[in-house]
């Protein structure tokens, strides 16, 4: 196997080795985003306890990542806590008290910039092209169910989603931006750190794993969204049975 990796790392580029290295652990990511946020898409608490976890992770990247790698521009602490102060409310940070995996995630990041600072560009490639991928996918679903929801709140369709709303620059952009600096990034490393670097990339996901899983609130949301589907289906057979 990793002589198979390592012949297919030369013949790519390094964003590409990066998310083949990373394809199997990648795949249960997005199962259990998907078992776990595919109904709480319907549940604004349950949006924010998904933002909630991710909150210090991507604040820590933004305050101990080279602007080379990280540009202003991808920066979304602010945004972060735009989207969290409009759905917990303005002093969520004063009841607020990081969760201990997301302590233990903080701890491994903080582990990495004191032995070798180079592994936390796995933790900005993939987060960040999350974010411009699945993170505009899962945003745009929950646009579509607002609009549908008969427990959503009333509001600006806008408001609660700055995390994902990139006005000044296109995702295409962003995302051909991140690329080209990871790439060029990859052909300066030497073999060694190359193969640490696919580790760390399987590591991401990992720990990523590990802090979903403790977004609460899911199985109140999936209740919600049942009733609402119920409710529908009782609507249609009695227009049915009426009209028909």
């Amino acid at each position: 196997m990793a002589a198979s990796t390592t012949t297919t790392e030369k013949t790519v580029s390094f964003t590409k080795a990066m998310r083949v290295a990373t394809r199997e652990i990648h795949n249960v990511s997005d199962g259990l985003v998907n078992a776990k946020l595919a109904f709480a898409l319907y549940d604004s608490a349950v949006w924010a306890e998904g933002l909630l976890v991710f909150y210090e992770i991507f604040k820590f990247l933004e305050q101990h990542v080279a602007h080379d790698f990280l540009p202003e521009e991808f920066h979304r602490t602010e945004q972060f806590e735009q989207d969290l102060a409009f759905y917990l409310g303005a002093d969520w940070k004063a009841k607020y008290q990081p969760r201990k995996e997301v302590c233990d995630y903080l701890k491994h990041l903080e582990q990495i910039e004191r032995e070798n600072p180079n592994l936390l560009v796995a933790y900005v490639y993939h987060l960040y092209m999350g974010l411009l991928s699945g993170g505009q996918i899962l945003q745009k679903r929950r646009n579509i169910t607002r609009k549908f929801n008969p427990f959503a709140t009333a509001g600006e369709p806008n408001r609660g989603a700055a995390l994902t709303t990139f006005e000044e620059h296109s995702i295409f952009e962003l995302k051909q931006k991140m690329r080209s600096n990871i790439d060029k990034f990859g052909e300066s490393l030497d073999e060694e750190t190359r193969q640490q670097m696919m580790e760390e990339s399987r590591r991401v996901f990992e720990l990523n794993n590990r802090i979903i899983r403790t977004v609460q609130g899911v199985n109140r949301a999936n209740v919600k969204t049942l009733i609402y589907v119920a409710l529908l289906m009782m609507i249609y057979f009695a227009v049915k049975y009426l009209f028909f």
